[in-house]
């Protein structure tokens, strides 16, 4: 961020080759590719560079990393790209993405600063799907929580509940045995969505017992508004018990944050975007990386790869945007004429 850039009080319009949303690893690989491409390009956080890495404690499914912390991974990444020349601007709440009638996008953040580019690139993941139950949002932060590495060590020797059935709730559960005395796992169905290494290490933690085929109806908490226990139901029968715990943590999936983009968008119905194999939206220009857009699977190496593609793809855009004096010419194999 430029120095005294918190402090001005005058909003300002910021010319860029491609303004990326999102600083997780998408966006920051984005950002070193469109760097490397000597484009002019900015990446716009409201947080701190790393996305869902700055809350994941270790890593070892990324490929010349046996294993590396999530927040290492993040500087690494951010290192990287500014190396290149990818500008980096944080504390900074993208609110929406406007695209003229004559192609060029605004990109306007929360302070009132607009930054105008040809092409834009989404990569700003997704926020945590909440249950919607009783005493949820009243006590997040009393013993709810939806991040392990940033509440755990605040659950030393309780007895807590993680709900979910995919990688994350497994892997988090997991790692929450290191600070809880027991790990209740709790799950709406029998099968898991997580990975089979993941569902060993599961079941061969003495620290964690399982609960499927149960949902949680609502959270209960004492006189002191901390959370004690959790209501239980059955999703079979029917049949109700309480469990009592002092922690909740939630981990059943992301909503993406594609409510910022000021224009239909092909997406699935999860809503995550749809793209072309050049990580091109339906809205000629806006590319999307990472876990907002449409896929199998939603991993750091699927997000890097997206946003590798996303970047080059920006580059022979801007390209056939200046060799054609307009829209980009698309070639019959799904490529830009250049």
């Amino acid at each position: 961020m430029p120095p005294g850039y918190e402090e001005r009080n005058v909003a300002e319009r910021f010319q860029y080759d491609v303004v990326i949303v999102g600083a997780g690893p998408a966006g920051m690989c984005a950002g070193m590719y469109a760097g490397r491409s000597m484009l002019r390009a900015v990446v716009l956080e409201r947080g701190f560079p790393g996305g869902e890495l700055l809350n994941t404690e270790l890593i070892e499914d990324y490929p010349g990393f046996e294993t590396v912390l999530g927040h290492e991974l993040a500087q690494k990444f951010h290192d990287h790209a500014a190396k290149f020349g990818a500008e980096f601007r944080t504390s900074v709440t993208v609110t929406r993405v406007h695209r003229r009638d004559d192609g060029t996008f605004e990109t306007h953040a929360d302070n009132g600063d607009v930054y105008e580019s040809p092409a834009v690139i989404i990569t700003a993941g997704g926020t945590p799907i909440k249950l919607g139950i009783p005493g949820e949002l009243e006590y997040a932060g009393k013993g709810v929580s939806y991040c392990a590495i940033c509440d755990g060590a605040f659950f030393r020797n309780h007895v807590i509940a993680v709900v979910g059935g995919g990688d994350a709730a497994v892997e988090e559960a997991d790692f929450l045995t290191r600070y809880a005395q027991k790990v209740y796992l709790i799950h709406r169905r029998a099968d898991f969505r997580a990975s089979k290494l993941l569902q060993k290490r599961l079941f061969e933690n003495p620290k964690i017992e399982v609960i499927v085929n149960t949902v949680v109806d609502e959270v209960e908490a004492d006189a002191q508004g901390l959370v004690n226990n959790l209501k239980l139901r059955d999703s079979e029968t029917g049949a109700t018990r309480d469990l009592a715990a002092t922690g909740m943590f939630v981990f059943i999936g992301f909503r993406p944050n594609t409510g910022i983009i000021e224009a239909h968008v092909d997406h699935d119905d999860m809503g995550y975007l749809k793209t072309d194999t050049n990580m091109m939206t339906s809205i000629p220009g806006m590319f999307a990386a990472g876990d907002l857009r449409s896929q199998l699977t939603r991993q750091v190496t699927t997000a890097v790869g997206d946003a590798t593609t996303a970047a080059i793809a920006v580059e022979k855009y801007l390209k056939s945007i200046a060799d054609h004096d307009g829209p980009p010419v698309i070639a019959a194999s799904g490529g830009y004429a250049v």
